[in-house]
């Protein structure tokens, strides 16, 4: 694609990526055949190829206009289309670029501005969020439906190992997700144990920056994931093994820290290391496999459907991991028709976009539930809420279900 891009743009770090980026895309449309959002809506502006020309006009110095925001707002960033390119279009980083520079030139409505301020400045700020949460799981009974999709059941989320052992990894509690599913990273925390691995906490790590980071506020995300790397250094210093992810829209994130922060002088470094340090839980299990057959026994008769993030397929590349490891410790787990395309969760698009999210939450059910699963599992805290507002059947994250295992075992 030939590029000619605006004197604003051409000669910063933002505008000669994006110049790479534009240039490498071909054209081809292959992209559109996995777009979640051009499949419901057949607009061609609604799908990659689409977004990208409109990105490439605004760069070359063509003025957005509240359409242009529209049609980038409805992207999922689920970056189906980045596994599906042949070219190696790195559309999610482009659309990070584009969304930039549009939100500077088109105004929000009051309402948009409140609501997208209301999901930057609460869902990061545990001191926020935390009593925001048990307060609404209190009166979940009462409110509409609406928002008990939103708020998950309450769970004893059980004990938290004691035990020291000799190898030690980080885990990011994260945001959201200790206080809507707190029984996620305390199962993860004993399965590890069972393996002698100690999982360690941070006091001081936060959210990773992808919430602030891509609702366009990305000086602050930037800003969460310098304090990330402030609270996990010491432990890095130390010799930490790895930093573990249970979410893999985090982890996706953290991966990137370190070509995020790449021009950053007192950070790069350090966020180079950190992206190299960070594993999904899927990335660790597979070496205690052997150990999980032999050792523990786990057995699982459950039928089990597999729903894998779109974060962890195509964000991180990892396909495969978990459904195998759970195939040979003895799980019969399966994947739907269509498992590449998005749930309609993607981090704050549930709220942002509700109606789209909607019909993709319903098409993914569909599609999950002909599997006639007893149990649905996924690796992400967004994909595993935003599935479970649409079913009566259990959707849990995956180490949940070994962890269970585990305990039976053990009783």
């Amino acid at each position: 694609m030939q590029t000619n891009l605006a004197d604003f743009i051409k000669d910063t770090r933002e505008g000669r990526e994006a110049d790479a980026i534009l240039r490498s895309c071909v054209h081809c449309g292959f992209c559109t055949a996995t777009c979640p959002t051009y499949q419901l809506l057949g607009d061609e502006l609604d799908g990659p190829r689409g977004r990208i020309y409109l990105i490439k006009q605004v760069l070359e110095g063509k003025p957005a206009s509240s359409k242009t925001q529209q049609h980038l707002d409805r992207c999922l960033t689920c970056r189906s289309c980045e596994t599906t390119c042949p070219s190696g279009v790195e559309y999610g980083r482009l659309l990070d670029i584009g969304r930039k520079i549009v939100d500077e030139q088109v105004s929000r409505t009051i309402s948009q501005d409140i609501v997208r301020g209301a999901l930057k400045y609460v869902l990061p700020l545990p001191s926020l969020f935390n009593p925001s949460m048990k307060l609404g799981q209190f009166v979940r009974p009462i409110l509409p439906k609406t928002l008990q999709n939103k708020i998950p059941i309450a769970r004893n989320a059980g004990v938290w190992p004691t035990r020291q052992h000799t190898r030690t990894m980080l885990l990011l509690d994260g945001c959201v997700q200790p206080a809507m599913s707190p029984n996620i990273n305390f199962a993860a925390a004993r399965v590890l144990d069972a393996l002698a691995v100690q999982l360690i906490i941070a006091p001081k790590a936060g959210c990773c920056g992808a919430l602030r980071f891509h609702l366009n506020d990305q000086q602050a995300g930037l800003a969460d994931m310098r304090n990330n790397i402030d609270a996990w250094w010491p432990y890095v210093e130390a010799g930490i093994e790895a930093i573990v992810m249970t979410a893999s829209g985090c982890g996706v994130t953290v991966k990137e820290y370190g070509h995020l922060l790449a021009n950053d002088p007192a950070y790069s470094e350090k966020a180079r290391r950190v992206s190299d340090l960070t594993k999904d839980l899927s990335e660790i299990l597979p070496e205690f496999e052997t150990t999980l057959i032999d050792t523990l026994k786990v057995n699982i008769k459950k039928r089990i459907v597999w729903h894998p993030p779109c974060t962890l397929q195509h964000g991180q590349k990892i396909r495969g991991n978990v459904e195998n490891l759970l195939r040979n410790v003895g799980v019969d787990v399966h994947l739907c028709e269509d498992s590449h395309l998005c749930c309609g969760s993607a981090g704050t698009y549930s709220v942002l976009q509700a109606k789209l999210s909607h019909q993709l939450r319903d098409n993914k059910l569909h599609n999950l539930l002909a599997t006639e699963p007893e149990v649905i599992l996924s690796a992400n805290i967004g994909c595993l809420t935003h599935l479970q507002s649409g079913t009566q059947i259990p959707v849990q994250h995956w180490i949940e279900l070994l962890d269970q295992a585990l305990s039976d075992q053990y009783l």
